[in-house]
């Protein structure tokens, strides 16, 4: 096996690596490689310093140049507070339909058609009517008496 197949191979197994790593990191050193790996082929280099030398070199500058670009593509869009203020307090005062018993304080009520956990001081049974009073979190806290 020719050390330009070495080098692909190792391309090869670094861009398939990004799979599990999901840094978006390994990919650009894998494609340095497989370039290396090419220009060994075509016999445009032979030292072992220059093909460590140019490894280096452009998986530095593919990894500083490439990554910002190519990283959205790869990451999915999470909102933060500054760019979405939070929705769950104008839930406050809104009617629940209750789905499960609530067993020591703790049961499921049901909120624009999505279940959710919710806490409770009041023996709340299934198909009760209550009213959200306040969330810790993704729980909600029901009443059965609407707060003013």
């Amino acid at each position: 096996m020719s050390i330009a197949t070495i080098w692909i191979i190792v391309g090869i197994v670094l861009i398939l690596s990004e799979l599990m790593a999901t840094s978006i990191v390994a990919v650009f050193f894998g494609i340095a490689a497989i370039i290396v790996g090419l220009l060994l082929n075509f016999g445009l280099i032979e030292s072992y310093s220059m093909q460590y030398l140019l490894f280096g070199v452009l998986s530095l500058v593919l990894l500083f140049t490439a990554r910002g670009r190519c990283k959205r593509w790869f990451v999915g869009y999470t909102a933060d507070s500054t760019e979405q203020q939070s929705r769950l307090a104008d839930d406050i005062g809104r009617r629940v339909i209750v789905h499960s018993d609530f067993h020591q304080g703790a049961g499921r009520v049901v909120l624009n058609g999505v279940q959710w956990d919710a806490e409770s001081t009041d023996a709340l049974k299934a198909g009760d009517v209550a009213f959200v009073v306040a969330n810790h979190g993704i729980k909600l806290v029901v009443s059965a008496a609407k707060s003013a």
